[in-house]
């Protein structure tokens, strides 16, 4: 018994790139999306009619300290 299982020492396989870029390109969408959702959603860069999403944001727009009044 020379070996215990404090002498096995396992490396860290690296992740594939390709396995973290769709994911990651997944991630920056959606911040994207949420960071135009919650900022830029009102007046004349408004892309939908109405005021439904800025409504359903609008506390958000405060706790992060966009401007919207």
């Amino acid at each position: 018994m020379e070996r215990t299982v404090n002498d096995i020492h396992a490396g860290q396989a690296p992740i594939p790139f390709n396995s973290v870029l769709p994911w990651a390109a997944f991630i920056t969408l959606m911040v994207l999306l949420a960071v135009y959702f919650i900022g830029a959603e009102q007046g004349a860069t408004a892309v939908f009619s109405g005021n439904q999403i800025h409504e359903y944001f609008h506390d958000a727009q405060h706790l992060l300290g966009f401007p919207c009044h």
